[in-house]
């Protein structure tokens, strides 16, 4: 008896290390070449490919006897070149058959919601939108418009920003264009390193039911606040658009995508960068600062009460 239970736990043992076989060489130079062709920085995008390549030869990576903890250690190594928080390396075997697939949807998490959880009017007439995410506005539309046509009567409209982690550049321009004149506004502009070229997002005002350039706009941020929503926040504080309230935002402003490197490995690389028109560069690493500092738990009182005061002033 005690031999077969010494023999299971063999059989077992060995099951298990076999379905954690995959093979570090063909990941790592796979990254390293995906990394060196196409991150944002050329001489960082180098760097990375030499450090991962460098430390497979040291026997570095034998340590690592599982498809997460190895995912881990890659993406240690390459933000230990450039801290770049949208460099994110995964083994997940959902996401990467939802790539294969150009399953780029929502997912079920959104509920319907495109990531407006919650739209209302707060007394005095002051509107109000979590929005946790900026969804695709060719998806969220039917969930967009009539939420920004709410608020646009409004007479001051406060962006709860503090759970929201991104997202996608078309819902900025969508929402801008409310908050803006009829001619259109330059909000944004993009250095894109694999084509070499720069791209020009502008607010369009036929996007918009009614346009209020004047109204008082007040932008909730937390830490958490990340990429697309850093954007939103940055682009409104430095046009004179938006009072931001709350914390220093994350500090993503290097857009990219994900790219499979073997079986269920996947990593976001950042291929792009911000250029804001008015400052000229952009958040990467520091943040967006807001102008009234305070613990995310204060900021929707405050700002009611400045938006109730800008109200009143009228």
């Amino acid at each position: 008896m005690k031999k077969l239970v010494i023999l299971s736990a063999l059989i077992i043992s060995t099951f298990a290390v076999s379905a954690q076989d995959f093979n570090k060489k063909k990941i790592v130079n796979r990254l390293a070449d995906i990394m060196n062709r196409n991150y944002v920085y050329p001489e960082k995008g180098e760097a990375m490919s030499e450090l991962i390549k460098g430390k497979l030869k040291d026997n570095a990576y034998e340590q690592f006897t599982t498809k997460e903890s190895f995912a881990d250690a890659l993406q240690e190594d390459l933000r230990s070149i450039i801290n770049d928080k949208h460099i994110r390396v995964v083994f997940d075997s959902k996401r990467a058959k939802s790539i294969r697939n150009r399953d780029y949807g929502p997912g079920p998490e959104s509920n319907g919601k495109f990531g407006f959880e919650e739209v209302k009017i707060l007394e005095g007439n002051i509107g109000y939108l979590d929005l946790r995410g900026f969804m695709n506005i060719g998806q969220a539309e039917d969930v967009a418009k009539p939420a920004m046509d709410k608020l646009i009567k409004s007479d001051a409209i406060i962006f709860d920003l503090r759970k929201n982690g991104g997202g996608s550049p078309s819902m900025i321009r969508f929402i801008s264009s409310y908050l803006f004149g009829n001619e259109p506004v330059h909000l944004n502009t993009f250095y894109w390193r694999p084509s070499d070229n720069y791209s020009k997002t502008w607010t369009d005002p036929k996007l918009a039911s009614e346009t209020k350039p004047n109204i008082p706009v007040y932008v909730l941020t937390s830490d958490y606040t990340f990429s697309a929503a850093e954007e939103f926040t940055y682009n409104l504080k430095h046009m004179g658009r938006a009072t931001i309230i709350g914390e220093t935002t994350g500090g993503g402003a290097h857009p990219g995508g994900p790219s499979i490197i073997d079986g269920d490995f996947i990593v976001n690389v950042p291929r792009g960068r911000a250029i804001n028109p008015v400052t000229k560069t952009n958040w990467e690493g520091k943040g967006v600062k807001p102008h009234i500092q305070t613990d995310e738990e204060n900021a929707l009182d405050k700002a009611i009460e400045l938006a109730r005061k800008a109200i009143a002033s009228k």
